[in-house]
């Protein structure tokens, strides 16, 4: 089981099924805040939802093809980061996040970010951390603008959020980059 304690107030933990109800209401809480970057959240109505959410990571977890965790905040869970696909080939970990409304301004998402990182060249042992964010979306992008990652490119017209396309800008990290600093 997944779980990486970052500080004395944000640990990294892979989701159980007990946690759905928690996801839900987060998810709920924030709904209007997570729509305007996030396409799924108007899918996510009920609590089996959140539960079929929780079971889908455990399996690509399981299979290797992932690593989603729920970020805690002081013991409540206020948002999701992890790798929501691992290509094993190219050894490459494309990372999202999304945290709750209430939550932002604290650091905790850049915190998490950079101890996934970590984990990806230290653990995993990958050549490569991929993290798109919408272009609009200065507060996502502002994370890997933190830690340093390099602007790759902007892909057109990448993702459809409700009733418009929304470009992607592109950020890499390599593992010689990091180690470096």
């Amino acid at each position: 089981m997944f779980t990486r304690e970052i500080d004395e107030n944000i640990v990294l933990k892979l989701l159980d099924l007990q946690d759905a109800e928690a996801l839900f209401q987060l998810t709920d809480d924030s709904r209007e805040h997570l729509r305007e970057w996030l396409g799924w959240v108007d899918k996510t109505t009920i609590v089996d939802d959140s539960h079929a959410y929780i079971e889908h990571i455990l399996h690509d977890y399981r299979e290797g093809k992932g690593l989603t965790a729920g970020v805690f905040y002081q013991d409540k869970l206020v948002g999701i980061a992890g790798f929501n696909h691992c290509d094993w080939t190219n050894k490459v970990g494309y990372i999202g996040y999304w945290l709750g409304e209430g939550f932002q301004g604290k650091g905790i998402m850049t915190q998490a970010t950079q101890s996934l990182v970590d984990y990806a060249f230290y653990q995993l042992k990958l050549n490569r951390v991929d993290i798109r964010a919408a272009y609009e979306n200065k507060k996502s992008r502002s994370i890997p603008e933190r830690l340093g990652f390099t602007r790759e490119g902007q892909l057109r017209q990448a993702e459809w959020l409700y009733d418009h396309y929304v470009d992607h800008v592109v950020y890499g990290m390599l593992a010689t980059e990091w180690m470096k600093h």
